[in-house]
């Protein structure tokens, strides 16, 4: 398969299925001297995974990575202390697939002849043939972006060290709309929602807080661990979808269930997700990644501006456009409207708006980073659609019977947050090597 892979000096690879043994990243460009360890991975994958209430499917993947490859072992020399830190080889996280079992494979078995409407099952088939791995959408399913999301909490943690600080979050759903807010005030809220996630995730600490997967553990120490924790997984998310709710609220100021940094919209977002869904059908929305620090100048022209790489998030399986900055408003506005004029105010460019959404001619102009990605409704639905037998090409009609999202908008925004971080790590290196290379 190809298409798997992305980057020129930050690059990504991918590989897995649904129901495949597990998901894989590797990475290659980790610089050397990083700590990087499964449990900081860990809490930006739980951010993604399903089985956490009544907006996601109920799928009980823990998405525990394994560290693989690009770490040392064990101190290399006496007195020297970087065990576990990363050497500069690939970089390679295993995301062992557990909630795989019999019933759930039947489930979709007995229905994959019946492509899903607004699904790749049926192109998939086509490319694939009999060989399609069909088993919950395979390759194309939004279990594969538990891969990006591993990428990306190593982006972001290398890309906080040279001060740049990539945040997204639910902008809309389900039509209700989250009114503007400065970047100052939403980051707090969407660190609040993710500290809250680590310390309520019933598996965080059976695994982490406990001390049972530490990073000098033998892979297959970590994989026995893995064996016991899938014993243990339906009684954990037993107990993460009877969160304290109230007492969530009281304490951060946040919906638990939806990161959207505003509590009374993330409320209404709520509520007309739910009412969508007891009308057995789904629905879509917006979410908006902010990244702040950006040098100004990066990118490349024509065919790798910064814009265009940014674009290519249209990949995420359920996004069906990107903006930046104003974007699709930009069509409604003069000249004098959309641009972003410029002034000079004690020795610094300061530009008067931010249309832009900080790049022009593929280029970074030092202002913040703004891209929003519209989510489409999840395919799988509880209402009769038609469809086609896609093996003896005769028209049927299907119901929903497999595990589904209400809604995908709430586990998106991890997905896009990464995926900007991958994106911006890859550019802000080849910046800095060509700034490194020009004539002083």
């Amino acid at each position: 398969m190809l298409g798997c892979n992305i980057g020129t000096l930050f690059k990504v690879a991918v590989g897995g299925g649904s129901y495949q043994e597990t998901l894989i990243t590797h990475l290659q460009g980790v610089p050397p001297g990083y700590l990087i360890t499964e449990e900081e991975i860990y809490r930006d994958l739980l951010l993604r995974k399903p089985g956490q209430g009544e907006l996601t499917s109920p799928r009980r993947e823990p998405d525990v990575p394994v560290i693989v490859t690009g770490q040392n072992c064990d101190d290399t020399m006496t007195g020297f202390h970087n065990a576990h830190y990363s050497n500069g080889t690939p970089f390679t996280i295993l995301i062992p697939n557990l909630d795989r079992h019999f019933e759930h494979v039947e489930a979709y078995r007995v229905t994959n002849r019946t492509p899903r409407p607004g699904h790749a099952s049926y192109a998939s088939y086509v490319k694939y043939g009999q060989w399609d791995d069909s088993i919950g959408a395979g390759f194309f399913s939004g279990r594969y972006t538990a891969t990006i999301v591993a990428a990306g909490a190593v982006a972001k943690r290398i890309l906080l060290d040279h001060g740049i600080e990539v945040t997204g979050y639910v902008k809309e759903a389900a039509g209700v709309r989250l009114a503007d807010m400065p970047i100052e005030k939403i980051r707090p809220k969407v660190a609040a929602y993710k500290e809250m996630r680590w310390k309520h995730d019933p598996v965080y600490h059976w695994l982490f807080g406990s001390g049972r997967y530490k990073p000098e553990m033998r892979m297959l120490q970590k994989m026995a661990v893995l064996s016991e924790l899938e014993k243990e997984v339906p009684e954990m998310y037993k107990k993460m979808i009877h969160w304290d709710e109230e007492a969530i609220r009281k304490e951060y100021d946040i919906h638990p269930k939806l990161n959207c940094p505003d509590l009374a919209t993330a409320d209404a977002m709520y509520e007309r997700i739910l009412k969508i869904t007891r009308g057995g059908d789904s629905s879509g929305g917006v979410v908006e990644v902010v990244a702040t620090g950006i040098p100004a100048g990066m990118g490349e022209p024509v065919f790798n501006k910064l814009d265009g790489e940014l674009g290519r998030m249209m990949s995420i399986g359920t996004i069906k456009a990107v903006e930046i900055g104003a974007g699709l408003a930009v069509k409604d506005m003069t000249g004098s409207q959309c641009n972003d004029q410029i002034a000079v105010k004690n020795g610094k460019v300061q530009f008067d708006s931010n249309n832009a959404g900080g790049i022009t001619g593929g280029l970074t102009t030092g202002q913040d980073i703004v891209v929003r990605l519209a989510v489409k409704p999840t395919p799988t639905i509880a209402k009769p659609q038609h469809t086609i037998d896609k093996v003896s090409l005769e028209n049927t009609d299907l119901a929903a019977v497999t595990r589904r999202d209400p809604t995908i908008v709430p586990r998106v925004w991890p997905v896009a947050e990464a995926f900007t971080a991958i994106i911006l790590l890859d550019h802000y290196m080849q910046h800095v090597a060509f700034q490194a290379m020009a004539k002083k």
